[in-house]
């Protein structure tokens, strides 16, 4: 556990990692030296509005450079336009809102974002199947994608995140939008990821965190607060410290507002 930047685990290589990285928007400082490493299974983000998590997972999916300092994915600097765009083939991306045509089947979305990830042709279809059966959406395949409901839309969210199979999975606040229920199925999918992949996701809901996450880094202006596991964090709060409570503990009044 750390209370600032944290380092890779001796003997487990990140999958992926920034190391004192800053992103500037005009007279805005995003984020500011920022080091973190992201090793296999599910880490979280958490902070309040404007913390800097978004343009963390920007960073993370390449859509951006960072002002200052370097950018490690699936052992590569990513630091020029060819590495850049061999990396991206095996990153998978949900979004807190993706785009769609609503005429697209579910399977037809799937391999669609399969195309644009460079699956090969003679696999494409297969691999679309085989994401929505991950996601437990393999039954409705057929269904177009304006009929969905809001939580079968984030599953099928899912699949096109990880139609290729990737290394690296970012999650963008992915539990947003649905009821109870639709959460505990979603949470539980998230942790399926995480022992196939590196997943970081981006959330305000420290439940999110509690029944999901291995590890959690929190931001605060730009700024890391702590990294370390789950445990860790709820241990800052004395015996019997949650998440929320944990998170308080180094955020203090001024990041209390998830």
């Amino acid at each position: 556990m750390s209370l600032g930047n944290e380092r890779a685990a001796v003997g487990s290589p990140p999958v992926a990692a920034v190391e004192a990285v800053s992103v500037r928007y005009g007279a805005l400082v995003a984020l500011d030296g920022v080091s973190l490493t992201f090793p296999s299974g599910v880490t979280g983000l958490l902070g309040p509005n404007g913390a800097g998590k978004s343009t963390l997972l920007s960073l993370l999916t390449t859509a951006q450079p960072p002002a200052e300092g370097a950018v490690t994915l699936l052992g590569e600097r990513a630091a020029d336009r060819r590495t850049v765009r061999r990396v991206r083939e095996r990153i998978g991306v949900l979004p807190q809102s993706f785009g769609f045509y609503p005429r697209f089947t579910a399977q037809e979305f799937t391999e669609y974002a399969a195309w644009l990830r460079k699956v090969p042709g003679r696999e494409r279809r297969e691999r679309a199947r085989e994401a929505l059966a991950l996601v437990g959406m393999d039954k409705y395949a057929d269904r177009r994608m304006g009929e969905l409901s809001g939580g079968m839309l984030r599953r099928v969210g899912i699949a096109q995140a990880v139609v290729n199979r990737p290394a690296l999975v970012l999650l963008d606040e992915p539990t947003v939008g649905l009821d109870p229920a639709q959460r505990v199925g979603f949470r539980e999918l998230i942790r399926e990821l995480g022992t196939r992949s590196a997943v970081v996701m981006s959330t305000h809901l420290a439940e999110d965190v509690t029944h999901t996450c291995d590890r959690v880094a929190v931001l605060l202006d730009g700024h890391v607060r702590f990294t370390g596991t789950v445990d860790e964090l709820c241990a800052l709060a004395g015996e019997g410290g949650t998440v929320e409570s944990g998170y308080l503990h180094v955020v203090g009044p001024e990041g209390a507002a998830l």
